[in-house]
């Protein structure tokens, strides 16, 4: 299977891993957001992860690549479901179909984007709404929900997407695996290979680890700091006991917990686990 296959399967193994407390699984569904709406989001990104696994002289730019597969995933009715999984996937999928999945790999790939990059990501949100943290109070030009308005400020800054990421790589999640090689994915695609039984399981407990590691960054967005934190905590009680998580998904959905950036990263680390060939 190619990069683009990989990534697509990606986006199904992720959605149908389960439980996955507080994000949408194939036993449950959130009011706005059903377990259709991803599998149909990871068929529409398809074109756009294509575009990421086309490599020659003149590949094309990982901003548009980006840009379409978002496009293309907010054809369904749900809205976004994927949107910080492709910020993930876009530049894995480009390092696969490049012979430089590592963290150096990506380190490099991430270096070279360009301005042109940082458009096609703003871009992207004029697709979907996208839960984010207010910018820095020195950049409120660079608010990523003014999408392609911001577009001259990138231009006359001179920023590129490696240059965004960086910006925001303190408070999200997302941006700081672009700022640092993807190691949190790697080591979690590590653990997946690790790990034994059906790869929907795997990608449950690899979750669960993620978010017992490390507050999710769209939870502290949406309910504080300090809620993110205990989240955490009641993720790693029940680490590695699917059981046991399955009374937290109830709960987590119950009080409208989503932490959608851990399953950003576990969507990441699936897709480096299918390339490093975890059986199926």
């Amino acid at each position: 299977m190619s990069p683009p296959d990989h990534a697509e399967l990606a986006l199904t193994l992720e959605v149908a891993s389960t439980p996955k407390p507080g994000n949408v699984d194939r036993h449950r569904d959130h009011d706005d957001l059903r377990f259709e709406h991803f599998l149909t989001g990871a068929v529409g990104a398809r074109p756009g992860l294509e575009l990421a696994g086309t490599v020659g002289d003149d590949p094309p730019s990982l901003g548009d690549a980006f840009e379409r597969a978002v496009r293309g995933m907010s054809q369904q009715s749900g809205g976004n479901t994927q949107f910080g999984c492709l910020l993930l996937l876009v530049p894995l999928v480009r390092a696969a179909a490049t012979d430089r999945l590592s963290p150096d790999g990506l380190r490099a790939i991430t270096a070279a984007t360009t301005v042109d990059d940082a458009a096609g990501f703003y871009r992207a949100f004029e697709h979907v709404d996208v839960a984010v943290d207010d910018p820095p109070e020195d950049v409120p030009d660079l608010d990523v929900r003014r999408g392609a308005d911001a577009v001259p400020t990138l231009r006359d800054r001179k920023l590129t997407l490696a240059d965004v990421m960086e910006l925001s790589a303190d408070r999200d999640g997302n941006a700081a695996e672009w700022a640092n090689g993807f190691e949190r994915v790697f080591a979690a695609a590590e653990g997946v290979l690790d790990d034994e039984g059906p790869v929907t399981d795997r990608l449950a407990r690899a979750f669960l680890d993620l978010l017992a590691e490390r507050p999710d960054t769209l939870v502290a967005v949406e309910h504080g700091s300090e809620r993110a934190a205990a989240v955490s905590r009641e993720a790693a009680a029940v680490c590695g006991d699917l059981a046991a998580a399955e009374d937290l998904a109830e709960r987590f959905l119950e009080e409208g917990i989503n932490p959608g950036t851990t399953a950003d990263l576990t969507a990441a680390a699936a897709f480096v686990a299918l390339e490093w060939g975890v059986p199926l």
